[in-house]
Formats: C-alpha cells, structure tokens, sequence
C-alpha cells in the first residue's frame, strides 16, 4: 500500500476516529478479549470465578471496573506453570512466534509472547508512531536500543515497513556508534535520554559538532522519563541541533504503546490497542480522565498473554481531548513510577522532579545522582551533581543555588547538595542511567 508522504497520518481513519467511535470499537473488542482470555487463560477463568464475573458482564468500557486486577507479581507468580508460557497464555506454545523478556530489575524476569498477528500489529503500530513523529521512506534510521530480549528491539522493523533505510545498531559502544553517525549520516535514531545527551557531550570532546558534522534530525527517546521532561528535551536538542520524541513502552504489552506528536503535549496512546483507567495508588478507586494516578492498562487485541486490568506501576494521567494535531486518540502524560516516588515532608518527590530542576541549571553538566535516606524517622533526600570546569563559582555557591531551585520547584529542599568535578559521577551509562540509590532501611511501601 502506497502512502502520500505529504500525509501526516499512518492511518488517518483510525487515528481521527471520533471518540464516540473509538470507544465502540473498543468495546467490541475488549469483549472479544475478555472472552478469549476466560476460555483459554486458566488464570483467568480461575480468577473471574473467584470474583464472581463473567464475560458476559462486559455491557459498556466501564463494567472493566467489575474484574480483578493483575500485576508483576501475577505475572511471576504464574509463569512457566502448567506449561512454559504459563497460566496468563491463551494460546499453545506453537501458536507464540517471538518472546522479549523484561529486565527482571524488579524481580524475576518475565516473558511476552506473541502470536504472529499479534507481532504484525504491533509493528504496524510502531511504523505509525514512526511516521507520527515525521520519519518517511526517504529517512536513514539507527535503531540503538539492545536486541537482547528486549521488547524495543524488534520496533525496528516497524521502520523498514515504513520504507527507512534501518541500521540495527543496537548496544554500540559510543565510539562505534560516533563512526556510524558520521559515515552512514543518518537522519533518526533512537535511544535512551541520558544516552542520547551524553553521546552528544562524547561528541564535542572528541571534535564532532552533532549539529555541522551530524545529520541527525529527529531523535527518539524511550526507556527513561527524559523525554517528556521538557528541560531534557531542550537539553538534548541544544546539543545535536535535532526535535526530540519521547516515546514509551512496556515489555508486558509492546515495544511503544505511545508517542509524541508535534504538538509535544503527551503520548499518544493506541488506543486500538489499550483500554486505559487510571487509579488511586492507595485504594484503587477508579479516578477520572485527567486525574493523576496509576495507570492500568488491559490489551484489546493481544492474544498470546492477554492483560486484563493491569496495574503498571506508573503514576500518570490520561487527556483524551482531540489533540491539536488533529489525532484523537487520548495522550498520556508520565511522572514517574510508584516504585521510585518518596515522600518529604508530606510532599511526593518523583526523580524527574529533580531532573527537571538539574537540566535548567547554569554552570553544572547536568549530570545527577539522588540518595534517599532516613533521619530521625523521616525521609531526606540528597542529590549530586556536578561542576561545569570553566565554572567560575565555588562548590558552596553552585550548591546554594541548587538548593533553591529544588525548594522553589518540588516545596521541600534537600538534606545536601553534593557537587563533582566535571565527570566525577559515575551515572554515565550506555542505555539507562541509575540516578537513584535508596539508602533506607524501612518499610516505605506506597
């Protein structure tokens, strides 16, 4: 099928679907779903028995309310019993063309199967949020996010069917992947945001200006929460001289289940795809569109391992308002993941808070490190940064400033402002960056 280039829509019907259309077909779909998944998923027809539902209990979107919720913990506990895809499959093994698996960086790493048409539709969905950011057949594309098991890998593959020239990257060492940009003069690539921040910063210190010597247009970021924090974004594209996307994914679901557009106000999700609720963290009261809360997500297609209400782990909200780039599909907006929220002081503290802080600062690379920990019973937090060399204040003056900044944006200031030289934090990382190391030894669950 041939494509106007001109056209700024993938699928221009489905993407401006009107919301009263949208959500019918959600609702077909999402019975055909709930449906599958009881008749085949022993999990869930255990599950659905216990709370006393049905399929047949699916009437409107919101009857979703009525069914149990699943998480990690769900998915560990039922992977690989009663067979190697586990209790949540519903389908047989020789059903299942491709598995990624996550990262196991909160515990036991777990599997994503896909049937083949599940894997087709979800490359179509990535070619969508390629073209939704500007990529066409005319692009040269590195795609430098890990191929081993990680659910990111195969999105490349979305690129070529849009019709790019695809460079499979992957975890280049810097200086390889430095080469590659200057022989090849790709226009896309695709990485992590602290990555694509310091590969810039590898570049002028080896002589590369990104911006005369580079090609790079766009630059697509996932994995971590600096591309929807406005002063990363900036950060990044004052280096390279390129707009910048974020895009975000779940290893539970697919590669990206949402995308910027030009407006940059929000992810778009795919909405054809996911039926999202957001939630209360503490009671899992259902919260209204806009609210701030856990997002839940239920798979309206996938039907290797169908998720039926799953709780993410990240604290957002969802505007399903048209969007001014004409789509109507709802975008959602990330603060950060439950897990790495804290409290100070009454005040929730989330590290991109803290980032967007770092990244405004004159005089300090950007480079940061926060450390939790416990005084006299209660949470205190510290940050590290680092001095620019040819900063001329001293490390108690850029601390102050730092300090106040941090009061003025999040309402509680830091226990301490530690600064570094220039390249005295080991927080540079290849792919994601740890910036957070918790030092309590409490209970603070949320």
């Amino acid at each position: 099928m041939s494509r106007d280039i001109n056209n700024k829509f993938w699928d221009e019907e489905l993407e401006t679907l009107p919301r009263e259309e949208l959500e019918k077909r959600q609702l077909a779909d999402l019975q055909e779903i709930v449906k599958f998944a009881y008749e085949n998923a022993p999990y869930y027809k255990r599950s659905f028995d216990e709370a006393g539902v049905k399929p047949e209990d699916i009437k409107t979107l919101k009857d979703i309310q009525k069914f149990p919720f699943i998480n990690k913990k769900t998915q560990r506990d039922t992977q690989g019993v009663g067979s190697f895809l586990g209790e949540l499959a519903a389908v047989p093994e020789e059903d299942v063309v491709f598995i990624s698996t996550s990262s196991g960086s909160t515990g036991v790493p777990t599997m994503s199967p896909f049937t083949k048409k599940d894997f087709d539709e979800f490359q179509d969905t990535e070619s969508r949020w390629f073209w939704q950011i500007g990529m066409r057949p005319n692009d040269r594309y590195v795609h430098a996010l890990n191929f081993s098991l990680y659910v990111g890998g195969p999105d490349v593959i979305g690129a070529q069917n849009l019709g790019a020239l695809c460079i499979w990257g992957g975890t280049l060492p810097s200086e390889r992947l430095l080469f590659v940009l200057k022989t090849y003069q790709p226009t896309v690539i695709w990485t992590s945001p602290s990555y694509a921040w310091q590969l810039g910063e590898k570049a002028l210190k080896s002589g590369i200006d990104p911006k005369k010597d580079l090609n790079i247009k766009k630059i697509i970021v996932a994995g971590e929460l600096g591309g929807s924090i406005d002063a990363t974004r900036k950060a990044i594209e004052d280096i390279w001289g390129a707009e910048v996307y974020d895009f975000y994914g779940l290893s539970d679901i697919f590669g990206a289940c949402a995308a910027m557009c030009e407006a940059k106000d929000g992810l778009h999700i795919a909405e054809n795809h996911i039926l999202v609720e957001t939630i209360d963290i503490h009671t899992g009261e259902i919260l209204e569109p806009g609210q701030v809360g856990e997002l839940v997500f239920t798979t309206l297609r996938k039907h290797a391992r169908p998720l039926i209400r799953f709780r993410t782990g990240d604290i957002g909200r969802i505007d399903n308002t048209k969007c001014s780039c004409g789509r109507t599909h709802g975008r959602i907006h990330i603060l950060g993941r439950k897990d790495d929220m804290f409290i100070v002081s009454a005040v929730n503290v989330f590290p991109s808070d803290i980032e967007a802080v770092i990244r405004e600062q004159d005089g300090i690379t950007g480079e940061y490190l926060i450390r939790i920990f416990e005084r006299d019973f209660t949470n205190k937090y510290a940050v590290e940064i680092e001095k620019n060399a040819d900063n001329p204040k001293s490390d108690d003056e850029v601390a102050a400033e730092v300090t106040a900044a941090l009061k003025a944006r999040i309402g509680v200031k830091p226990a301490r402002v530690v600064v570094h030289p220039d390249g005295g934090l080991d927080t540079r990382s290849e792919h994601k960056s740890r910036r957070v190391i918790d030092e309590r030894t409490l209970d603070y669950s949320i």
